[in-house]
């Protein structure tokens, strides 16, 4: 549903609460005071009436899905507002025999404002339901937005975590590039060694045989 038109359901519910309690009271006043009530009556009217404007614009404005649902409200707010006329133009007639004559003429009347008492109450149901609506709604939004908190939160933990694991990565990345090195130069030393020993077992089997030449020699000559 349409959050403008809770906003102008809520208002009309309070004010055509409001309304009966004045049509109330007014109908046992005389006066000046009555005149005052009426006059208070009347403005509060104009103001529904303007409140049902708006729900009407808003209802038309929303697709058909919601609009039909809301349509059906409106004809009862209307219903209800027009039940609020009929009980000021009775509290207004200053005859009270021709309000007694007018009452008599408009059958049904008193079932009628039976209804429209019903359909108060089930207004002010509405307007009660409406705002548990709307709490609910301010502690899921209220939950949701934890929630996201929450969320990137986590999200900023696994982005360090991240960042650790690349740099522990590219840690053993260069350590192995220096294992690697190490490797080369102790295989290159081992293959020097390994020649400089045929080198020099090669100078001693020349040694040694140069000895025993000249010992031959020596010997034998």
């Amino acid at each position: 549903m349409s959050e403008v038109f809770e906003g102008y359901e809520r208002q009309y519910c309070e004010i055509s609460a409001s309304l009966s309690r004045k049509c109330s009271s007014a109908a046992v006043l005389n006066g000046e005071q009555k005149k005052q009530k009426i006059s208070e009556i009347k403005s509060g009217i104009d103001d529904a009436e303007a409140l049902i404007r708006k729900m009407d614009l808003e209802a038309r404005s929303l697709p058909p899905s919601v609009k039909a649902g809301l349509l059906a409200k409106l004809r009862e707010y209307k219903s209800d507002l027009n039940n609020l006329k009929s009980e000021l133009k009775r509290i207004s007639t200053a005859d009270p025999n021709q309000a007694a004559r007018e009452e008599l003429l408009e059958s049904g009347m008193a079932d009628t404002l039976a209804v429209s008492a019903d359909q108060r109450g089930r207004l002010l149901m509405s307007t009660e339901r409406l705002n548990q609506s709307s709490e609910r709604v301010k502690e899921s939004r209220r939950t949701m937005l934890e929630t996201e908190e929450l969320g990137v939160s986590i999200l900023q933990d696994l982005h360090q975590q991240r960042q650790s694991l690349l740099h522990a990565h590219n840690t053993l990345h260069g350590v192995d590039d220096n294992v690697g090195k190490s490797r080369k130069i102790l295989t290159a030393m081992s293959k020097r060694m390994d020649r400089n020993k045929w080198i020099i077992g090669g100078i001693i089997a020349v040694l040694v045989l140069a000895i025993l030449l000249i010992l031959y020699f020596k010997l034998f000559h």
